[in-house]
């Protein structure tokens, strides 16, 4: 697993860090919460684990932060806060498991397996991508954004299917060429803008954060930027 790992105390973190690096799991480190929600909103990790009591942020707060942007990482809290009030405050945020100081390691390792295991087998069971506030239901080949159903011809759901897989990066026309129309790059054709502009005015109508976007000279994104 890659972890994450969120813990001012050094001796604890390095003691923490050392022991799952044994058991062959990949650890980055960060010593307060303002770190670690950079690092655990802009890397890909496979378990958080987040000490409650930090500088800047606390665990609660960095969780409900992963939440709101649709982050799903599981998160394990590690802390001596044990009693059930605080426990609540932190299944709330949308931690995923609570784990009280003092502590076995081995029982560590053993909930961050099982957390492991049950996200791959949520995400194997996934039926939908989803980005910001638009959904896309791969079983039924429906778009939702905002509660509402949008109606998509199958060159646009597999358009927007092709994005949403490739969320935040730059795709350029011969990338969608080639995915979505199984073509060769044609400079000769506007049909790929075409399509775009079409998806582009379903997706995006009436919001304020827009989703698809030009990249001049390169070519489109799938990005959040509010108006």
């Amino acid at each position: 697993m890659k972890i994450l790992l969120v813990e001012d105390e050094p001796k604890l973190a390095e003691f923490l860090k050392i022991g799952l690096e044994e058991n062959q799991h990949s650890v980055e480190v960060a010593f307060d919460g303002y770190v670690g929600n950079i690092k655990a909103k802009t890397n890909n990790y496979d378990v958080c684990i987040f000490d409650v009591n930090l500088p800047v942020l606390n665990g609660f707060e960095i969780t409900r932060n992963l939440r709101q942007e649709n982050i799903n990482t599981p998160v394990l809290m590690l802390t001596a806060m044990g009693g059930i009030s605080n426990k609540t405050l932190g299944f709330e945020a949308g931690a995923d498991d609570y784990l009280t100081k003092p502590f076995e390691f081995q029982e560590l390792i053993l909930r961050l397996n099982a957390l492991h295991k049950r996200n791959n087998s949520e995400n194997n069971l996934s039926h939908s991508l989803k980005f910001a506030d638009l959904e896309l239901n791969t079983s039924k080949k429906v778009a939702i954004r905002n509660g509402e159903e949008i109606s998509l011809s199958s060159r646009e759901y597999t358009l927007l299917e092709f994005f949403m897989k490739n969320k935040e990066k730059v795709l350029s026309r011969a990338d969608i060429a080639e995915k979505v129309w199984d073509i060769h790059f044609n400079t000769g054709t506007n049909t790929i803008d075409v399509y775009i502009n079409f998806l582009r005015k379903k997706i995006d109508k009436n919001s304020n954060i827009k989703l698809i976007h030009t990249v001049v000279g390169m070519g489109y994104i799938l990005k959040k930027i509010e108006k």
